[in-house]
């Protein structure tokens, strides 16, 4: 079995009901097994900050399925929860659950629907904190580096903090 990491994130309607109802989706699929979550946090958006902050988590899972097999069904959990992709929705808009492939193993993929590590996923804090709970000393296979040190050089992270802790 593959170890994976999905960053989930939602800043649309009932978030962290969400963010619970993709973890169970996600933990009941045949040929996947949740290992470990990470508690939730709530962070600014990245990219359009003009929207509601998300709640997010990191998941541990174990799956045989291949890379392009388990996108296809975290995809199909993000339909099932409502998100629409389509070319009229904005790149970084309000969605109900967003479910992104950090790392797969140690592996690099490059396919034209599939890029792991997650290309953005060591300059975005919101991924980072909650993977830090889990795996602080993982090496990043393409930049070489430990997830702890990756989020000691960010230069401008956005705001995260526990979820019910920001105060607004």
């Amino acid at each position: 079995m593959t170890l994976v990491y999905l960053s989930i994130g939602s800043n649309k309607g009932d978030k962290v009901n969400f963010i619970h109802l993709a973890t169970s989706l996600i933990a009941n699929s045949d040929d996947i097994k949740l290992v470990r979550a990470s508690t939730l946090y709530e962070s600014e958006p990245w990219g359009e900050k003009n929207q509601p902050w998300f709640v997010n988590a990191a998941l541990e899972v174990k799956t045989t399925l291949s890379p392009q097999e388990f996108l296809s069904k975290m995809q199909n959990i993000e339909t099932k929860l409502g998100r629409v992709k389509d070319e009229n929705t904005p790149k970084w808009s309000e969605r109900e659950i967003d479910i992104d492939i950090i790392f797969w193993g140690n592996e690099i993929i490059n396919h034209p629907d599939l890029k792991v590590p997650h290309p953005y996923a060591h300059k975005r804090a919101f991924v980072l904190v909650p993977l830090l709970e889990l795996i602080p000393d993982f090496i990043h296979p393409v930049i070489k580096k430990s997830l702890l040190d990756i989020h000691s050089d960010l230069e401008e992270p956005e705001d995260v903090y526990l979820y019910g802790t920001r105060i607004k």
